[in-house]
């Protein structure tokens, strides 16, 4: 069993496209059969000015963190500091990068794998030193994420593609049929068909699955969507009656770029 640690950027997450993302689906993919989380930290940013002057923000982040808690995660907060120029203007800081780094660095010593949870490229130091060490690095982010940060790593995967992480908001919520999100796998323009690649959750980790497509059940217009196999879609798994209730891709959309 790999033992294995789990350190977020929570605040490069949530401006990236990743606000509201479930940490107990982290939690399950980091005690999947071949690991076992061993640690859990999430970095991030509170306002104790406003906290304190506040009572329903007070609340609502208090609340934020205990879930996070329940979750197994141990919270590193960075407080807000505030700033004036000699203009008068003012600007807020609450960068935990550094206490994330040196966490990782030296709990590393007893993890066979780090799940790194951000798309920020000034990790990209960070995710080498781990690797030097013996160490997997493997990154999750959303939108926005560093490319070198994705090669630097021994495995990149889209926070998108992983079943539950954040969760869908579907528009046709009366009618039957999963949401998934996934990304092409092949596509024939000709035709106007391909099939779409998804992942599901399994005890073991993600198995992929892929499903059939048609453009006529695109809210897109133009098939060259289709052709960038990075694009992510979001889609609504139906059995099509009038296919010998074979498992199609409807009501397919792009993920909003924030």
């Amino acid at each position: 069993m790999l033992k294995t640690g789990i350190y977020v950027d929570a605040e490069n997450i949530k401006m990236s496209g990743g606000y509201g993302m479930r940490y107990d689906v982290l939690v399950d993919l980091a005690d999947s059969g071949t690991s076992t989380m061993l640690r859990a930290n999430c970095y991030l940013a509170e306002d104790r000015e406003r906290t304190g002057k506040d009572p329903e923000y007070r609340q609502k982040v208090y609340f934020y963190h205990n879930i996070l808690r329940q979750c197994g995660f141990k919270i590193i907060k960075k407080y807000v500091r505030r700033y004036k120029d000699e203009e008068g203007n003012v600007t807020t800081k609450a960068n935990a990068d550094m206490d994330l780094a040196i966490d990782a660095l030296l709990q590393a010593r007893n993890l066979d794998k780090i799940i790194l949870v951000t798309g920020d490229g000034d990790f990209i130091r960070l995710v080498t030193a781990l690797q030097n060490m013996g160490c997997r690095v493997e990154v999750i982010g959303f939108h926005n994420v560093s490319h070198e940060l994705r090669e630097a790593a021994d495995a990149y995967l889209s926070g998108f593609l992983i079943p539950g992480l954040l969760p869908i908001q579907a528009d046709n919520q009366d009618e039957d049929g999963e949401w998934q999100r996934g990304t092409v796998a092949n596509f024939n323009p000709d035709r106007g068909f391909g099939f779409f690649r998804y992942f599901i959750r399994k005890n073991n980790g993600l198995s992929a699955k892929t499903v059939f497509f048609h453009l006529s059940k695109s809210t897109l217009d133009g098939d060259y969507y289709f052709q960038d196999t990075h694009r992510i879609f979001e889609f609504q798994i139906v059995n099509n009656p009038a296919n010998d209730n074979r498992s199609e891709a409807w009501n397919i959309r792009l993920v909003k770029e924030n």
